[in-house]
């Protein structure tokens, strides 16, 4: 396992209720299922739709149970934003 922070950003963080918290995980599947337990209900459904970026690389299409995550790393939630 390794620990890192998850930031949320616009939607993600309204739904959470928060801008950022602690992740325990060894993949960004582990981090956002915790994120889902911790704060359920529109969190999940912000999720569906977010992209994410672990220590500033996306992840894309990867599978998110492929994504390890690195001690003190971090993992931003992006929902789509509007604009151009």
């Amino acid at each position: 396992m390794a620990r890192g922070t998850v930031r949320y950003w616009a939607a993600a963080k309204a739904a959470a209720g928060i801008a950022e918290e602690p992740y325990d995980a060894a993949t960004l599947a582990q981090a956002l299922d915790a994120a889902r337990e911790r704060h359920p209900g529109e969190l999940d459904r912000v999720l569906l739709r977010c992209s994410f970026l672990v220590d500033g690389n996306p992840v894309g299409t990867r599978e998110h149970e492929t994504v390890r995550l690195a001690e003190g790393g971090t993992v931003e939630v992006l929902p789509p934003f509007a604009g151009g």
